[in-house]
């Protein structure tokens, strides 16, 4: 988590500059980007809310996402990243939303995607996507490189 923080303190004062604020929908993070922006102080500032929609039950119920968004696309894509962060930007009506999900080990998902495979999507006034695979089945550390790349995607598209 350490190495997160000094990418949360450029987000938060970059978010509290602008009177901006943000939502997370994240799944294999588990709630690190999360943790990340809430360990600033003032984070409720800028901070509105998150969602770990590790499963579809917790996408239906916090972000009010039916199946049917998803249909006819494989849902761990950028594409299917970029479905989750327009909703929580939606559901928590935030300038910014910042989602992620895949598989972060020590085996892939049901979708078929192997360990170390990321997709992670910001929406707001700039939307931008990325996959990350690290081709590694170590969970934590897996879970961390994606936490860091949500962060750092957030700070290209802030502008900074």
């Amino acid at each position: 988590m350490q190495d997160l923080l000094p990418l949360a303190d450029k987000i938060a004062a970059i978010l509290k500059e602008r009177h901006e604020n943000i939502a997370v929908a994240e799944s294999t993070t588990g709630g690190l980007v999360s943790a990340a922006l809430l360990s600033v102080p003032g984070a409720s500032t800028y901070f509105v809310g998150g969602a770990v929609v590790y499963t579809l039950k917790a996408r239906r119920a916090m972000l009010d996402l039916p199946d049917t968004a998803f249909a006819g696309i494989k849902s761990v894509t950028e594409e299917g990243a970029m479905i989750l962060a327009r909703a929580a930007r939606t559901r928590f009506a935030v300038t910014w939303s910042i989602a992620e999900i895949g598989a972060s080990g020590p085996s892939g998902n049901r979708y078929g995607d192997a360990a170390g495979h990321s997709c992670i999507a910001v929406a707001g006034p700039i939307e931008r996507s990325i996959t990350i695979e690290t081709g590694k089945p170590d969970r934590v550390a897996n879970m961390r490189t994606f936490s860091a790349a949500a962060l750092n995607l957030l700070i290209d598209c802030l502008g900074r």
